[in-house]
């Protein structure tokens, strides 16, 4: 994976830098993290789904540290300070993805003086969306995805050593508990061949509804016992190339149970697909 530097920073270059991915915290990294003040980065349009989503679903739900909201021009001054944290918006491609596609990716960061965003130690990264796609893809799911990064970095900072949790894979540990609950997921993030409930049922015999919106917004916010919802970052409108990436979260314990990414071509379509129904079977 190549991050690429931050939003506000896109501007301001002609150039789009690329580098290695972010340095996986240290022991000493960690015990700064849970002394540190969170500033969640704001985006500079005044009208943003994004900021108006990230607002309420830190102030409801991050408790790991004390939090603070700053704008894009604060943090590249503050981003040296090994005494804060970041929750921050960037854009992320992959080395292996030649369809120069790019994705929004939120990021938990540590402050450090270093001379390169992409040196800052990262506590947790997952993906919100398409570069570019409609705040309203995922907007909605920021309070489950709040949840799920503050348990990732309560994981990494209970096991600094632990390198395996620097990947999201890690949590395909947890498939075997997927048996019991029920999945969530809109049709709109189902590959064709599977895209009704009877179609499904062929190739995994555990309960799946397909929804509508709404009902994946009330299972957030009533945190439903044993309800995983799909979320899924993939290529937008009519580019048909590029990264999907799959998850399943918990609705209850925000917990990830399931990860996986697929290039799409004219086989693999933007969405979970029979292969990802075929490996959560077999448990």
């Amino acid at each position: 994976m190549k991050n690429i530097s931050l939003l506000a920073l896109l501007f301001l270059s002609a150039l789009v830098a690329t580098a290695q991915q972010r340095p996986y915290p240290t022991i000493d990294d960690a015990g700064k993290f849970k002394s540190s003040v969170t500033c969640v980065v704001m985006e500079d349009n005044q009208i943003s789904f994004y900021n108006a989503e990230i607002k309420i679903a830190v102030n409801k739900y991050w408790k790991v540290t004390p939090v603070r909201f700053i704008t894009e021009a604060e943090f590249n001054v503050m981003r040296t300070d090994p005494s804060l944290s970041f929750i921050v918006l960037t854009i992320t491609n992959f080395s292996n993805d030649k369809s120069g596609s790019a994705y929004d990716f939120l990021n938990l960061l540590l402050g450090a003086d270093v001379e390169n965003l992409d040196e800052l130690p990262e506590f947790c990264a997952i993906p919100l969306s398409f570069a570019g796609a409609p705040e309203e893809e995922y907007s909605y799911k920021l309070g489950l995805i709040i949840r799920f990064m503050q348990y990732h970095a309560d994981m990494v900072m209970r096991n600094p050593t632990m390198s395996a949790l620097r990947y999201l894979k890690y949590y395909n540990k947890n498939v075997p508990d997927i048996k019991g609950k029920t999945i969530l997921v809109r049709e709109d993030d189902l590959a064709p061949e599977i895209n009704t409930e009877e179609r499904i049922s062929v190739h995994y015999p555990n309960r799946v509804k397909i929804v509508a919106e709404e009902e994946i917004i009330r299972a957030i916010d009533e945190k439903a016992k044993d309800v995983l919802i799909v979320h899924k970052v993939g290529p937008d409108g009519v580019k048909q190339t590029g990264t999907c990436m799959k998850m399943l979260i918990g609705t209850d314990d925000a917990v990830m149970y399931y990860y996986d990414s697929h290039l799409v071509d004219s086989k693999n379509a933007n969405g979970l697909l029979i292969s990802d129904l075929k490996r959560l079977a077999r448990f």
